[in-house]
Parts: structure tokens; C-alpha cells; sequence
């Protein structure tokens, strides 16, 4: 046995004592990503990068082995395979959780989507339920895989490529529904032709249904700093923020919706308010905003054209451009 094997084995049973600590350290760097890129720090940077190299590793596990064998005579044991597998498991959904637990509208959909994450992350610490459950199972163990796998990807591309939210949702789910075919292919046992058009069909379903959920995924890297509706706006400033207007406020001077959005820093985005009213879409205005800014980038809309009868309950969405929700602002207006 080569002499760094079992100093190698030691290692793996150490770390498979105490799987907390790789989940600890997953999500350590994620409150510290997040933390530097409100800052306007690199080093955030270089933590998704970390991140995604880790499933650079993972994804070319087979070759790396193989070469490994071939070239330097190492034979990787499996067991440690497994485990990398699931410390980056546990470091890309504990990495990507402060970003989701802030962002999230936790009176909307989203709430539903941030909780799978995290009920994703405890089940990558518990063996038992890890190895046992999960493990056993391909196709519960494909989509697990390609969950954490997407949550990164949301996080990591606006940071490291300062796409917008929108471009990074899409190339995200096209990542990952690339990576799901040949697992896919290979579930389906191929050798039928009519299980290619099956094939195409199950990912087509997959994608759009990943699409269609879009408005429950929380933005990872836009939050909302500061939120006021007012009917005073001085120096880019808010007066005070009002729950409850009358009709002749709004008549007279018309109703701000404030909104300071923190965004990474280069990232451009396009966002919208969207006035609804008891549930009806009334007006939807675009609003452009960088990244970078500490303290958020102010931008607000000042609406003036209410209905005639206005009264009842009202609300300002602030959505991306493909229809994730950062936030929502709400008021009541009454006689």
C-alpha cells in the first residue's frame, strides 16, 4: 500500500466523525462571500470560483481517477470518492444558503423553495439518511445532485461573470439539465429508439417546469437594503414610510415607492416595480440599477394616476426582468 494511503484513510474517517465541520466551513464561506461582496471586496469572488472548481473536480471524477491509475499509479479508494461527493454536497448548499435565507420573501412562494435547500443541507450531514436513503435511490440522488448543483450556479455566476439574475437562471438550468441527460440516459437503459424521444421529453418537462417555478426562486444576489412608500422624496431621499393613505393624499401629490437594492458589485440590472391593486396589475415600470453601491442603489417611482376608486389594499412588487420577486412593499388606502 502506497504510504500516503493511509494517512489519506485517516483523514476520511476523521472528517466522516465530525461531518458538521465541512458543513461549518461551507457555511462560514458563504456568510463570508456574502459579507465581502457587500463590501465590495474580491475575495467573495474568489470564494465562487473555489466553489465551482470544487464541482469541476466532481464532475471529472471518473477521468481523474482513471488518470490517476494510469499515469501515477494511485488508486483512489472509493470511499473517498463517495465522500468528496458528499462534502461538496454539503459545501455548495451551505455555501449558497445565507445568499437564499436573505433574499427570500418569506410570505411568498419562495419560502418553499429556500426550505428544500435547507432541508437539502441537513440531509447532506446525516449519514445515515445520506448513504442509506438518498444514495440508493438514482433518480431521488440525480435530482439532489442537480439541486445543489443549480443553487451554486445561481450565486456563483452574477458574482464571478456579473450576469444578471435573469441570464444566470437561465444558464444555470441550462447547466444542469445538461449535466442530467447522461444520468438520465443511462436510468432510461438506452437501447430502444423510443426511448430517446422519452428522454428529450423528460428534459423538456424538466426544464419548463424549472421555468415556470422561476417566480419561486429567490434572486440569490439582489436584496432589498432599504423600503419605504411615501409621499415625500427630498435629496434621493424618503420621507416617512406610510402603511395607510387616504384618496385625497393621493390625489393631491400622488405616492413614492422607494427601494434601495444591493447587488454585487458590477452587475447592471434591469428591475420593475409593479403596482397592484386588491391582487390587479395596474402598472409595471422599469427601473435600471448597478451593483456595488454599500448602502444600495436608490431608485424609485412615483405614481400619480391612480383609479378613481383606489380604495382598498395595494402593493409594489419589485421583480427581475424574468419575473423573480426581490421584494414587495404594501399600503392600504382608505377614505
Amino acid at each position: 500500500m502506497p504510504h500516503w494511503k493511509p494517512h489519506l484513510l485517516r483523514l476520511v474517517a476523521l472528517l466522516q466523525r465530525y461531518p458538521g465541520l465541512v458543513a461549518l466551513f461551507g457555511f462560514c464561506s458563504g456568510v463570508a462571500s456574502f459579507i465581502l461582496v457587500d463590501r465590495q471586496a474580491g475575495v467573495g469572488q474568489v470564494i465562487a470560483v473555489l466553489m465551482l472548481l470544487s464541482w469541476l473536480v466532481l464532475l471529472l471524477e471518473g477521468l481523474l481517477t482513471r488518470g490517476a491509475a494510469r499515469w501515477l499509479g494511485l488508486e483512489v479508494p472509493p470511499v473517498l470518492v463517495r465522500y468528496l461527493t458528499q462534502m461538496i454536497h454539503q459545501e455548495s448548499l451551505f455555501f449558497a444558503l445565507p445568499f437564499f435565507f436573505l433574499t427570500t420573501a418569506w410570505n411568498s412562494g419562495q419560502a418553499l423553495v429556500t426550505g428544500l435547500l435547507g432541508a437539502a443541507a441537513l440531509l447532506a450531514i446525516i449519514d445515515p439518511l445520506y448513504y442509506r436513503w438518498l444514495a440508493k435511490r438514482r433518480w431521488l440522488y440525480l435530482s439532489y445532485h442537480v439541486l445543489a448543483l443549480f443553487a451554486v450556479l445561481l450565486v456563483a455566476l452574477p458574482l464571478i461573470v456579473h450576469l444578471t439574475t435573469a441570464e444566470s437562471y437561465r444558464l444555470a438550468l441550462a447547466i444542469a439539465l445538461l449535466l442530467a441527460a447522461p444520468s438520465l440516459a443511462g436510468s432510461l437503459r438506452m437501447q430502444r429508439w423510443w426511448r430517446w424521444p422519452l428522454l428529450a421529453g423528460l428534459l423538456v418537462t424538466l426544464g419548463g417546469g424549472a421555468w415556470l417555478a422561476r417566480p419561486w426562486v429567490p434572486p440569490a444576489t439582489l436584496w432589498l437594503s432599504e423600503v419605504a412608500v411615501t409621499n415625500q422624496l427630498q435629496a434621493r431621499s424618503p420621507g416617512r414610510s406610510l402603511q395607510t393613505v387616504t384618496s385625497r393624499q393621493l390625489r393631491d401629490v400622488g405616492l413614492y415607492a422607494y427601494t434601495a437594492i444591493s447587488a454585487p458589485r458590477g452587475l447592471n440590472e434591469r428591475i420593475y416595480h409593479v403596482w397592484r391593486h386588491d391582487g390587479r396589475e395596474m402598472d409595471r415600470i422599469a427601473l435600471d440599477i448597478h451593483g456595488g453601491r454599500k448602502a444600495g442603489y436608490r431608485a424609485w417611482t412615483h405614481k400619480r394616476n391612480f383609479p378613481a376608486d383606489a380604495l382598498g389594499r395595494w402593493q409594489v412588487q419589485v421583480v427581475t426582468e424574468n419575473g423573480q420577486q426581490i421584494g414587495v412593499l404594501r399600503f392600504v388606502v382608505t377614505e
